[in-house]
């Protein structure tokens, strides 16, 4: 990096070593610090929120920097009740770090001691005349070479490359907990040293669905705080019972009835324009043409039945006069 300076001649303000390079303030504590620190001595006193609105420090940014300050000990706040009640906030703000005693004597207008800094010390001499520098030949090889910090190896593989079927499936449903619940995150090699586990599981007859809602059924209210233990414990607290070795196997499941052929769609002779449907045994028409001439039948037997009622009516009429 290059660095390009000019002392100024006027404007500036002198800022201290310790303060801009200081670790614990951020740079609006620093600005609104050295504003402050370069106002005129006849200026107005005034809050410090009206100077650090006047640089554009509002809201969260300017009790952030005044929280840094007064922790820091460049800001020192006295809140007193005045002769009339009301409660009246004065504020200090020193280029330099001070305690509450110093704080309050700098209030009071006395002057603040400041240490000198300490020269260094000065060593006394050898005793004794130079000695001869010894020179020796550069390290061999094997010393210059510093210890590498190598990732771990690889977990051994004593299947000559093929993962059982048991293993694989386990392994498959421990990581996919994670989409459960994201407590239950496993990386690849933390899958691998569960997976003995859990196909032990799988041996006794439990289905993957079965496994992954035993192990993700009841969790902690207050969380997960080590995925790997959780799961380890509980594979083995719930481990089911095994199989019996003269045990009667499951009744095979009755096989689903077949489903019929499609058929191929057939011409309705209905009214109105051409169209076709599929029927599913021996329909002629199609479904609409059929509920209308369903519809039609019954208006029709309802209109019989009225003038039937109808007739009878007036024939007791007339017999009856």
């Amino acid at each position: 990096m290059l660095r390009h300076a000019i002392a100024p001649i006027r404007r500036y303000t002198k800022a201290s070593h310790d303060v801009v390079r200081h670790s614990r303030l951020n740079s609006d504590a620093k600005i609104l610090l050295l504003y402050v620190q370069g106002l005129p001595e006849g200026a107005d006193p005034r809050p410090l929120s009206e100077h650090a609105g006047r640089l554009g420090m509002k809201g969260r940014a300017y009790q952030r920097a005044k929280q840094l300050l007064a922790e820091c000990g460049y800001l020192h706040e006295w809140r007193e009740q005045g002769a009339r009640g009301r409660w009246v906030t004065e504020q200090l703000l020193a280029n330099v770090t001070l305690t509450r005693e110093e704080a309050t004597g700098a209030r009071a207008g006395e002057a603040v001691a400041v240490a000198p800094p300490v020269p260094p010390s000065e060593r006394p001499p050898t005793v004794g005349g130079p000695g001869e520098r010894t020179v020796g030949d550069s390290p061999p090889k094997e010393e210059e070479q510093e210890e590498k910090n190598l990732p771990h190896p690889p977990p051994e593989d004593h299947t000559g490359g093929q993962t059982p079927p048991d293993l694989a499936e386990a392994e498959g449903v421990l990581l996919s907990l994670r989409y459960v619940n994201r407590d239950l995150l496993l990386g690849v090699r933390e899958a691998r040293l569960l997976a003995a586990s859990a196909a032990e599981w799988l041996r006794r007859g439990v289905s993957a669905a079965d496994l992954r809602r035993a192990l993700t059924t009841g969790l902690p209210a207050d969380g997960i705080r080590s995925a790997v233990g959780f799961l380890r414990h509980r594979l083995v607290q719930k481990l089911p019972a095994a199989r019996a070795v003269g045990a009667v196997a499951p009744a095979p499941q009755p096989e689903r009835p077949a489903t019929p052929p499609r058929r191929d769609l057939v011409t309705c002779p209905g009214p109105g324009a051409e169209h076709v449907f599929r029927p599913r045994s021996d329909e002629t028409h199609c479904l609409r043409c059929r509920t209308a001439t369903a519809y039609e039948a019954t208006l029709q037997s309802r209109s019989l039945s009225l003038s039937e009622r109808w007739r009878t009516r007036v024939q007791e009429c007339v017999s009856g006069g």
